[in-house]
Parts: structure tokens; sequence; C-alpha cells
């Protein structure tokens, strides 16, 4: 053995592993205990869940009522009145739509959630899918619209509730994603014009709140234009939305374009391919699948987003619900009404995003 050295000659006896916690109690040790300050907080917050959750049940469903047609059971409960859900429910969906016509509104609601899960199957081709959103868009406008196939027509003026606020996401995904990746190819365009003009609109739309450009897109826009050019408000609202889609969505792009490796636009001029099928086929599939979590966080931003159009006088749901919350008889019940709003877009964002991680874990497959 070496001078100064702690080694012991022979090796000693095997020493036992360092204890492991393993199951719940693992769990609750590393992630709750794992420190003086972490046992703390756990306590405290332990402590008003624990005051909390109950009393919030009592309110929410065993003092509750849940059925009345004039809100007089509701002032004499001590607990939520949903009751307000079932008497106001039509105004609420569907808005100012004409009432015997509603069941339209319906179908474009059942049309939307079913296209959400026709895209979870993964066995059906991507082509597929995108055909059935497609078609699904045209059958949507009709229904919203009338004037075909027997229908009544239906002015945008009348549109309202959640249909209306499915109406505006799709137009702004559909036509938001083709003008994101056109920015972003614009602003890495080797013709200096179109570079210009691609960070122009990005940089300027980005610059501006939502709020800024729904209304220059439907309060200044007309005063520039002839009265017989003017465009419906909805319409006017659409491409705001469109465009403040399309610039935030266009750096995300650009960020995946810049992300594909030199090697890859060398081996596709190799084979001879061109600048339009080295993007379509080679470059532009691949930024795509890397910058997907960030995309899905734009499209579930966007259906948010939706209710920004309620300071220009469209009814989306949520501008629909305050309309409904006029009447002096369930006035007083707005958090109901509020929470009800909460849960339908918490379902709606919540199946975006489960459905985001499931692309995300596919396309991470492929790359291992």
């Amino acid at each position: 053995m070496a001078t100064g050295s702690f080694a012991i000659e022979g090796g000693g006896p095997p020493r036992p592993p360092p204890p492991v916690a393993r199951g719940v109690v693992g769990w609750v040790r590393r992630n709750l205990l794992a420190n003086p300050f972490d046992a703390v907080v756990t306590v405290l917050l332990g402590l008003a869940i624990a005051w909390l959750v109950p009393r919030a049940f009592a309110w929410a469903v065993v003092d509750a009522v849940w059925y009345t047609p004039d809100g007089s059971a509701c002032r004499a409960a001590a607990g939520a009145c949903w009751a307000i859900i079932a008497e106001k429910h039509r105004l609420i969906l569907f808005g100012t739509y004409p009432y015997g016509e509603q069941w339209r509104g319906a179908a474009v609601i059942a049309l939307f959630v079913g296209l959400i899960g026709l895209s979870a199957i993964d066995r059906i081709p991507l082509r597929l899918r995108l055909a059935a959103w497609a078609a699904a868009s045209v059958a949507i406008l009709v229904l919203m619209l009338g004037g075909l196939f027997g229908l009544q027509p239906v002015g945008t003026h009348l549109w309202g509730g959640l249909p209306l606020t499915i109406v505006i996401f799709v137009a702004t995904v559909a036509g938001g994603m083709p003008l994101a990746v056109l920015l972003a190819l614009g602003r890495q365009s080797e013709l200096p014009a179109i570079r210009a003009v691609s960070v122009g609109i990005v940089e300027v739309v980005r610059g501006l709140p939502l709020i800024a450009v729904l209304f220059v897109a439907s309060l200044i826009f007309p005063l520039f234009v002839p009265p017989e050019l003017s465009v419906d408000k909805l319409v006017r609202a659409i491409i705001g939305m469109i465009i403040f889609f399309g610039a935030y969505a266009a750096e995300i792009v650009r960020g995946g374009l810049q992300a594909i490796p030199a090697g890859q636009h060398e081996a596709a001029r190799a084979l001879g391919l061109g600048y339009h099928p080295r993007m379509r086929l080679v470059v532009l599939p691949q930024a795509l699948a890397l910058v997907v979590p960030a995309l899905l966080n734009d499209i579930i931003r966007a259906f948010k987003n939706t209710t920004f159009v309620a300071i220009l006088g469209l009814f989306d749901v949520l501008g629909a619900a305050k309309v409904a919350l006029e009447d002096p008889v369930w006035v007083r019940y707005a958090p109901e009404v509020y929470i009800f709003i909460f849960l339908l877009y918490l379902l709606f964002c919540l199946a975006f995003s489960r459905r985001g991680m499931a692309i995300e874990r596919r396309l991470a497959g492929r790359r291992r």
C-alpha cells in the first residue's frame, strides 16, 4: 500500500446499498417532505385543502339547486344555483342564433367533437384525417350560414355561443398555419423585398396586443375602404385572428427551420431537388415535427383567444354567458355560469393538450 493511502488491502466486507424509498411513501418523501421547508409548505397546503374541499363540495353539490324555473329556490338555498345553466343553456351555447335553428349549432358542436376524436386515431392516415377536417369545415360553414339544402339563411350577425367560438378557432388555425409557414420561409428568403415584408409583418403584429389587431381589423380598416368594399365584421375579426396567429406561429416554424442541419439541404440539392420540392418534401416536414409542442401551445392559445371577439360585439360563448347574466332573476349567479364556461374551455384545451402529448411521444419514438 502506498504511503498516505487510505485503501484497505484485500478489500472489506460488502456494504449495503443506500436506502431508497419506493412506492407511495418514497414519492411523498422525495416530492413533499424532501427538506424542512417542503414539509412546512406541504402541511400548510394540506390544512388549507382539508378546510376548503368539504365546504366547496357542500356548496357545489350537497346544498346546490339543480333545477328551478323561477330562481326562488336558488335565493333560499345555501349552495350553488346550477339551475341557471339548465334555464339559460340555449342562450349560453348558441347566443342569438334563431331558436328554431339551434339544432344546426348543436350539429356544429357534434361535428367538432367528432373531429377531435377522429384525430386521436393514429391508424387513420393523416391525409384522410385532414380531408375529414376540410370536409367538416365546409359542412360547418353551410350549417351556420344556411341558404343551401333547404336551410334557412342566417346572417353572421346572429351567430353566437360555442358554434361561433368553433368557427373562429377552426378558421384561425386553418388560415394561420399556411400564413405562418409562408412568413417563416419569407424571413429566410434570399430576396430582400420578400424578407423585409415578412420581417415587417411579423415584428409589427407581434408588437401589438390582440385587442389592437382586432380593433384595427374591425373598426379602423372600414374607414379606409369604400362602403361597397366593406367586409363582414366576423370575417374581419377572423382575418385579424389569422394574422395574429400566423405572426406568432411563424417564429416557431422559423426556429424549426433553423434547427435543420445544413446537410439536409445539401443532400436534397445533391438529389436534384429544387427549392420548392426541397422545402416541401425534406425540410418542412422535419422542421414542423421539431416544433410540434410549441405549435400546439399556440393552437391552444388561439382557442382561448376567441374570447377577445366579444369586444367587437360578437357573442362567443363567453359573450353569450354575459348576456344571459343580464336577466335580473339570474344576475347574482355569475360564479356558476363562469365555472361552467371554465369547464367547457378546460375540456377542449385538455383534449388538445393530451392529443399533443400523444403526437410528441410518437415523434420521439420515430427519432429514436
